[in-house]
């Protein structure tokens, strides 16, 4: 069918695998998700691009918000709630939403991914303004729900980002910056969950963790703005105190004790035997970037 997305297409060459052993489909499931990595890598510019635009909003004071449906909904919203966890955000500073809402999540709501209506309100309800970045996730690119979004979210001033797995999309036209992942025909035609969903998470990976690296919410490839909130974390937060410092972990654990559990300001009390009015005053000076305050005056 001429005009079909790549995505829906099927390929001559998985026409038979319903004959393979186990292994062979693996074989050949593994093959074809080798080629994602190649295909994330042909549009880094147009990733770095992108997150560029990102981290100047958000350094304004805006948020970033993902929008999609089915998986690609499903990884947005996974992408977006990690960040609290991983980099000690606010959950309202990276949001996730999928058509048809929470109930998404778990099952397919049906005809949720064509309601237009719905996807200009999600943009509308946020109160989405100029400072704010909108990513629209969508492998095929022509998702209603994703498309009003973004429209709408473009209407308001927001930056738009597109972020697809086949060329030319109407989501990539109405978006100022496209990023497009073409990976081809899935193994299964038309289940996007396959090559089409590893790269979604590849690049959303990207735009989230080089975002927050950007934004100093990371140290040495550390997690120092992680909150710790159970005994795993607490171990991680004495390493990385201990690591980065080179004090002993029973100081580390009595620093972060003393800071109330957070990495940052404890780095600085271990590091120039301050208290933690007295880190946290020196963080607040350099914009809390902690390499700016670990730098010797």
């Amino acid at each position: 069918m001429t005009g079909e997305p790549a995505t829906e297409r099927r390929d001559p060459r998985y026409g038979r695998i319903d004959r393979l052993t186990s292994e062979e489909l693996a074989r050949l499931m593994n093959a074809a998700d080798a080629t994602v990595p190649a295909a994330v890598a042909g549009a880094i510019p147009q990733i770095s691009t992108a997150i560029d635009a990102i981290v100047t909003r958000m350094r304004a004071g805006g948020r970033l918000i993902y929008v999609g449906a089915g998986t690609s909904g499903r990884l947005a919203v996974l992408d977006a709630a990690e960040c609290p966890p991983t980099f000690g955000t606010d959950p309202e500073l990276v949001q996730g939403v999928i058509a048809g809402g929470e109930p998404a999540l778990r099952r397919a709501v049906e005809g949720a991914e064509d309601d237009t209506r719905a996807g200009t309100a999600a943009i509308t309800d946020r109160e989405v303004g100029e400072l704010d970045a909108v990513v629209g996730v969508s492998a095929g690119g022509g998702a209603p729900f994703v498309l009003a979004a973004l429209t709408e979210a473009g209407r308001r001033g927001a930056l738009t980002v597109a972020l697809t797995c086949n060329p030319g999309t109407p989501l990539s036209r109405a978006a100022s910056h496209p990023i497009e992942v073409v990976v081809g025909p899935e193994l299964v035609a038309g289940s996007t969950r396959l090559r089409a969903g590893t790269a979604q998470k590849l690049v959303l990976n990207m735009i989230s963790t080089i975002t927050m690296v950007r934004l100093g919410r990371t140290h040495g490839g550390a997690m120092v703005e992680m909150p710790v909130t159970n005994t795993k974390l607490a171990e991680r937060a004495v390493r990385m105190v201990a690591d980065l410092t080179g004090v002993s972990r029973e100081t580390a654990r009595a620093t972060l004790e003393a800071a109330g559990w957070r990495v940052k300001p404890a780095i600085l009390m271990a590091e120039r035997d301050l208290t933690p009015d007295e880190a946290d005053t020196l963080l607040q000076h350099h914009g809390g970037n902690l390499e700016a305050a670990r730098e010797i005056p």
